[in-house]
């Protein structure tokens, strides 16, 4: 039975789960879970994942949810998989599981509370500016982990000359942050030269799939960005009236 992957392109852990199938070459169906419709709250989608979170896969009897469960278990799985994606040597394996451990505390919980709490708060959850806030500081001290210790060794993530699953996972996540305005993107991350130079570095390792997997997010950036653009039109016409 083909591989089914349950995603939302616009959620982080799912473009990493994606991206990386299309890298290695595996055959499987991409079934649509739309978050902010709630359809991962359907009785349906529950029934494969309890948590109501995306992403999942269920390959044959298996049902897997957690993205970086997901990314180990398809390296380990499917023949042919590079031993950069997840390397074979102990040891190695050992500091991508760190990263991965690290990204979900820290990077990923700072981006999440960024964008849920600006501009793209679920259906019923009021956005918070002070949460907000408090998010962009975790991402900015995440940023400078990133900067001045996961990739002081080498072009990728601990001291890698090669990508891994860990790249694909950070690079995803910070991909959010397109959905930003110019300015507030800028701002963010321009500071951080070595992560600015990784995300392109993977995103060349990775080419052409991570522009098509990352699609759906350009598009609505280019949305987002409009209606930010017409407000702030708006906004100097009324205050010179």
């Amino acid at each position: 039975m083909v591989l089914k992957v349950y995603a939302d392109r616009l959620s982080q852990p799912s473009r990493s789960v994606l991206l990386f199938c299309k890298i290695i070459g595996i055959d499987f169906e991409e079934i649509q879970v739309e978050v902010l419709k709630n359809q991962r709250f359907s009785p349906e989608y529950k029934a494969i994942n309890p948590m109501s979170q995306v992403p999942a896969i269920v390959d044959g009897h298996l049902k897997l949810f957690e993205s970086h469960a997901i990314l180990i278990y398809l390296s380990c799985s499917f023949p042919g998989v590079a031993n950069n994606w997840y390397p074979s040597d102990v040891s190695k394996r050992a500091k991508i599981h760190s990263v991965l451990d690290w990204h979900h505390s820290n990077l990923h919980r700072g981006s999440v509370g960024l964008i849920l709490n600006t501009i793209m708060a679920p259906k019923g959850f009021p956005s918070s500016p002070q949460a907000a806030k408090e998010a962009e500081k975790i991402l900015m001290k995440s940023l400078n982990k990133l900067e001045t210790f996961w990739l002081k060794d080498g072009s990728f993530l601990v001291g890698s000359s090669k990508p891994s699953i860990a790249d694909i996972s950070l690079v995803c996540d910070i991909m959010q942050l397109q959905l930003l305005s110019d300015k507030d993107f800028d701002r963010i991350l321009s500071p951080y030269k070595k992560v600015l130079q990784w995300i392109q570095d993977t995103i060349s390792a990775t080419a052409p799939h991570f522009h098509e997997v990352h699609g759906l997010l350009f598009k609505a950036q280019k949305r987002i960005r409009g209606q930010m653009l017409t407000q702030s039109e708006i906004f100097c016409a009324f205050s010179k009236i």
